[in-house]
């Protein structure tokens, strides 16, 4: 009995992703349901088996890369059946056909294509001739006799050499369109060739960062995604040259073995010919091509994976919480741009203060700071790292030693898309009059609030945690850089009565347009006092409510489950927990002793498995429990403030703003960030250097060089960790007396 399709490429799915068959199509029915990454892989894990968010998203790319690929099979078989040339093996071919490369090999011969010399040589009646010498069959005549009789005046055949010519050009372009031809060509050069680069003439005694590729190989099968974006870089800047090697030799005779039966036989020296012809002009400069896009294909995926769990990180970078900040974007000639924002995220208060140079105006900074420190119990001061920023530090602490200030801290925040989100059309929206570097310092007191609530609003690929992110396939990076960020903000959750609109539209099933009219509402009608008023907003829906409702919280709401985690669709389950003990609702919540005694497999049903069970006992131990860290700050050193003051041998405090593959960059406070190489990361062998670090984490590290001219600093965290085997700790963690508050906040 013939599989259905549809069942053919189920299983496919489930052994691409590593999941069981029941889990994949139980995946992609709540995914063509409409439902969401976020609310499947939480509210419905007893439907896929308990799978997670990276799983979910790899089924959902599985669907539409097979969709597109029964689309295509579709226009082919359409195409070749009306040229008349469809018949049933070739249909089976394509039909049994789940790669896209390979179903592209087999329509390749139907293609409609320009004139070549094959198409020339055909339409002189030369095929007949090909045919003979491919087939390699003996006949009554020699091959120069047969090729004789094709001489034609009217065609255009001149000699029996032009008719074999003529001939041998059919048989290349066959060559080069069989299907199995290209594939085992293909894996040849991905498994046997090297990546080469050069530098292009004149360029050989540049100094360039593509240096290290003047003269350059690497075999295919390991180059890492970040040379290879290098490399592809170099060539788009006009420094480098690149192609894909292999030994000719080998390919020959691969195709050799392929075509030829007998290597004896009279037609040898002329399939070798047509061969060689085939694999110079048109096989080779081809599968380059396609192996050029392949690795460039694969390093895109690994530069987005790159960014996305960098992203992931920042987003989830712990918050000092809803405190008092004053926020400072530092400047020079210009000044630095001070705003006082509230524990809700609105601004308080703006002005500008000029404590660096050519001012030079401490003291009336220090005043202007002492007088909003008092005016608004500030808990917080957060000091973009761009320029001035070492100095404006200095100036702040500094204040704090000579005022005697206590329980008050100074951070240094990465404002890396900050002047993005100033010039943003959302910065416009909340505050239409102000100028776009008071925006700036309003952002970066909200970073220390909450990043994840302030950096929803800028476009990730400008917030500079990416590998060559302007490189890559755009489409593929946007696509998975909001899945990211769709990702985090659902992980947290999101505050109903105080998240923006740019929050409100990452949260499951809700769009902009949606995420609008809920900041509209709650300014209309004010704050929200139950989720079920969600279904009073014109657009949130029934299927709306279901993905997003369970994202959203309402402290101190009518009824307090609005509060957690917990999914309206399950109150009633929670209510008979609290019923079977004699208790109500907001008695049973964040009582451990009773919550720990409860017997969950008791309140199994039809709807709800010990999966959901077993998440709502842990939400009620901690409800609208934040899941990121505690906040934490680098210290940096006080003498050291540009790269010129960096000396071999000094240990720093600083914080990792960036991941790749080849190292981690740190900002110790000198405006350029150092380089922690792979080797320099950890006491132990590593093969990805998120094993041991993260975007957003404290780290010590010493100064191993520092190259002025070209403004590169080398560092080593190794140096400062226990010999391999000894006891290791991530880090060296210090909290402020300001740990994280609870959810994302700002307006």
């Amino acid at each position: 009995m013939e599989i259905p399709e549809n069942q053919i490429i189920l299983k496919k799915i489930a052994e691409e992703v590593g999941v069981t068959p029941r889990q994949a199509a139980e995946t992609l029915r709540l995914l063509e349901e409409g439902g969401t990454v976020p609310f499947i892989a939480r509210y419905r894990k007893e439907a896929t088996g308990n799978l997670d968010e990276v799983q979910i998203r790899d089924i959902d790319e599985k669907r539409v890369y097979y969709r597109e690929l029964m689309e295509r099979k579709g226009v082919i078989l359409n195409s070749i059946g009306e040229q008349g040339k469809l018949n049933p093996e070739l249909k089976a071919r394509i039909e049994g056909c789940y790669e896209k490369t390979e179903l592209e090999d087999l329509y390749l011969p139907y293609r409609p294509k320009r004139k070549t010399k094959a198409t020339v040589a055909i339409e002189k009646g030369l095929e007949p001739l090909a045919r003979f010498i491919y087939e390699q069959a003996p006949g009554n005549s020699t091959i120069e006799a047969l090729a004789a009789e094709f001489i034609s005046a009217e065609k255009g055949v001149a000699s029996a050499d032009e008719a074999l010519e003529g001939a041998l050009h059919i048989i290349a372009e066959w060559v080069s369109e069989n299907a199995g031809f290209r594939k085992g060509l293909r894996e040849m050069m991905l498994r046997d060739g090297l990546v080469a680069s050069r530098a292009l003439k004149g360029k050989e005694e540049e100094k360039t960062k593509f240096e290290m590729y003047y003269d350059f190989r690497e075999p295919v099968a390991v180059i890492p995604s970040h040379r290879m974006l290098a490399i592809r870089r170099g060539e788009e800047e006009k420094v480098l040259a690149f192609s894909i090697e292999i030994d000719e030799g080998k390919a020959l005779s691969y195709l050799n073995g392929q075509v030829i039966r007998d290597s004896r036989s009279v037609f040898v020296p002329y399939l070798e010919k047509a061969i060689k012809d085939s694999y110079s002009r048109l096989l080779n400069p081809s599968i380059q091509t396609e192996v050029r896009l392949a690795l460039k294909r694969q390093a895109d995926e690994e530069a987005i994976k790159v960014f996305d769990e960098n992203l992931k990180n920042l987003l989830l970078a712990p918050p000092a919480g809803p405190i008092t900040v004053i926020g400072i974007d530092p400047g020079m000639r210009t000044g630095c741009k001070v705003a006082v924002i509230s524990e809700t995220g609105k601004l308080l208060e703006n002005t500008t203060i000029y404590p660096t140079e050519p001012r030079n105006d401490v003291a009336g900074a220090t005043k202007t700071l002492m007088t909003l420190i008092q005016k608004y119990k500030i808990s917080g001061i957060a000091i973009g790292n761009g320029t001035g920023s070492r100095e404006t530090e200095g100036v702040v602490r500094n204040m704090f030693r000579e005022q005697k200030v206590k329980g008050i801290f100074c951070a240094v925040v990465n404002e890396a898309g900050a002047s993005v989100y100033s010039a943003s059309d959302i910065a416009r929206e909340e505050f239409p009059d102000l100028d776009l570097t008071v925006r700036g310092a309003i952002s970066i007191a909200r970073r220390l609030q909450d990043p994840l609530a302030e950096l929803v609003k800028i476009d990730p690929k400008s917030i500079g945690v990416g590998q060559y992110q302007h490189d890559v396939d755009q489409k593929r990076l946007k696509q998975g850089l909001d899945g990211t960020v769709e990702s985090c903000v659902n992980r947290v959750g999101v505050d109903l009565n105080t998240a923006s609109f740019a929050l409100l539209r990452y949260v499951a099933g809700i769009n902009e347009s949606v995420a609008r009219k809920v900041v509209k509402y709650r300014e209309e009608q004010g704050a929200f006092r139950s989720r079920q008023s969600l279904l009073n907003i014109s657009g949130f829906g029934e299927k709306t409510f279901q993905q997003a409702a369970g994202f959203l919280r309402i402290k101190k709401g009518e009824n307090p489950l609005d509060g957690t985690a917990v999914h309206p669709e399950s109150y009633p389950v929670v209510e008979k927990m609290a019923s079977s003990l004699g208790l109500k609702v907001a008695e049973l919540i964040e009582n451990a002793k009773v919550i720990q005694s409860l017997d969950i497999k008791r309140f199994v049903d039809e709807r709800t498995g010990v999966y959901t069970l077993s998440d709502i006992r842990e939400e009620l131990l901690k409800p609208g429990r934040d899941p990121r860290e505690k906040f934490v700050a680098a210290t940096f050193r006080e003498d050291v403030k540009e790269i010129t003051d960096l000396q071999e041998g000094m240990i720093l405090e600083g914080t990792v703003t960036n991941v790749t593959n080849f190292g981690a960059f740190v900002d110790i406070g000198v405006h350029q960030d150092g380089l922690v190489h792979i080797s320099e990361l950890s006491n132990k062998f590593i093969k990805d250097p998120k094993e041991a670090v993260q975007v957003g984490e404290v780290v010590k590290v010493k100064v191993l060089s520092v190259d002025l001219p070209m403004r590169r600093i080398s560092l080593s965290r190794k140096a400062l960790l226990p010999l391999a085997g000894a006891e290791t700790q991530k880090g060296d963690r210090k909290e402020t007396q300001n740990p994280a508050g609870p959810l994302s906040l700002s307006e």
